[in-house]
């Protein structure tokens, strides 16, 4: 998932409910299907997605040759700022991409259609569950990402240690990242980065714990596996094995990576493409499962859903182009691409089969095993907490365990007042 300053959104979390919640009350009713000649918008962040997007929109209108799909491309950074303007002005489009740290703010307050003709049954659960509120599917999931851990070979090979495989553990990740450290040359075993879904999400989930209860009331990181899942990252720091929090705060800690200064770096599936296109680095890494923890070697699962505007002019061909946009054609029509994987069940060899050099099936497997990404009905509302108490974790400026107690205490308040 594309990447943005939690403080950003954190700090626009509590306007953005009320502005919704005020446009629900005050917009025009749901529109109707008007037959005769359309056109539909459909808002998407991804400039790199947009030619898979206009395969898509035609086969639509192929079938449909009285809709016209009109695309609009809005860079991440700024497209759920412009999404909440547009909803708040009754200009929002048609259809439009969503993610889960925001779905439940648009769908609790009125914003979206529920897709029922969607099957729920083609789609892995955890994006389902992603997308669905109060009972209600809202969200077509047409992608999904996973997290496996890559590695450069040929800092392996120099240090004579094995590569990753599937069966490792936390201890075999942490001895080789000892192994692979090297002061003299500057480089380090693996970037210990201060990533939620990237690193910790999942070490949480591999000691036994959760960051939010599954009905997104209650905190999870009060736990002793909250605080187990957190010191895998902060040990790691602390031996040397990684970069400081401070180095990874001056330089991002996948550039660390891709100069090959770092041997291991976790990273979603997004990242295959544009490791295979880097002529630096291209070459010389793979990818490998997760190691696995105490409880399993689980993965977050995120993914980017098709929602339908609930006062478009046009709510019929909207939700059916929305369940269209995440349907069997369209992903096979992505999957070509190289660029995400389908969300759809079956459709994902093509993904894998675009990037023969790399072990891209782990991020496949990674399904059988995969946890939700953690959402509640304003997300960003803690995650701002959550990024700020966790740089003083990271940074050794407070413990793991103070930290984690005064996460979880000032997460819960959030919580509470998302039930108010």
């Amino acid at each position: 998932m594309p990447r943005t300053s939690r403080r950003a959104l954190g700090a626009l979390a509590a306007s953005a409910a009320a502005v919704l919640a005020l446009s629900a009350c005050s917009s025009s009713a749901t529109g109707e299907s008007s037959g005769g000649d359309i056109t539909l918008s459909y808002a998407i962040w991804d400039e790199n997605q947009k030619p898979a997007m206009e395969d898509i929109a035609a086969a639509y209108t192929e079938e449909h040759p009285n809709v016209t799909i009109e695309i609009q491309v809005t860079p991440y950074k700024e497209y759920f700022t412009k999404l909440q303007t547009a909803v708040t002005g009754g200009s929002a489009a048609d259809v439009f991409w969503m993610n889960g740290p925001n779905f439940q703010l648009y769908a609790s307050n009125g914003q979206l259609a529920p897709l029922d003709d969607v099957d729920a049954a083609d789609y892995p659960q955890g994006l389902v569950d992603l997308y669905t509120y109060d009972d209600a599917l809202y969200g077509a999931p047409k992608d999904f990402d996973t997290v496996a851990l890559w590695y450069n070979k040929a800092l392996f090979d120099a240090a004579g240690v094995e590569y990753p495989s599937a069966g490792w553990t936390w201890d075999d990740f942490r001895s080789a990242a000892a192994k692979l450290t090297d002061p003299a040359k500057g480089q380090f075993g693996v970037a210990a980065s201060q990533y939620g879904q990237e690193n910790f999400y999942n070490s949480i989930a591999q000691a036994g714990g959760e960051v939010i209860s599954a009905d997104g009331t209650q905190s999870g990181y009060g736990s002793p596996e909250a605080l187990e899942g957190i010191e895998l990252w902060t040990d790691l720091i602390a031996d040397g094995s990684s970069p400081t929090a401070q180095q990874m705060t001056d330089t991002n800690p996948e550039d660390f990576f891709l100069s090959g200064k770092v041997a291991m770096f976790q990273n979603g599936s997004w990242a295959a493409i544009a490791y295979a296109d880097n002529a630096d680095i291209g070459g010389s890494v793979d990818v490998a499962p997760l190691p696995a923890g105490p409880e399993g070697n689980q993965s977050v699962i995120h993914g980017v859903g098709n929602v339908a505007n609930a006062k478009s002019a046009h709510v019929e061909e909207a939700k059916d182009f929305a369940a269209f946009a995440s349907g069997e054609q369209a992903a096979k029509i992505q999957a070509e691409t190289g660029t995400v994987i389908p969300a759809y069940n079956g459709t994902q060899q093509a993904w894998v089969d675009a990037l023969p050099q790399y072990d891209l099936q782990v991020y496949i497997d990674a399904l059988e095993t995969a946890v939700p990404y953690p959402v509640s009905k304003n997300t960003s509302a803690w995650t701002s907490i959550e990024s700020e108490v966790l740089s003083q974790v990271w940074s050794g400026a407070v413990s793991p365990k103070d930290g984690l107690r005064d996460l979880a205490a000032q997460m819960q308040t959030a919580l509470d007042a998302e039930q108010e």
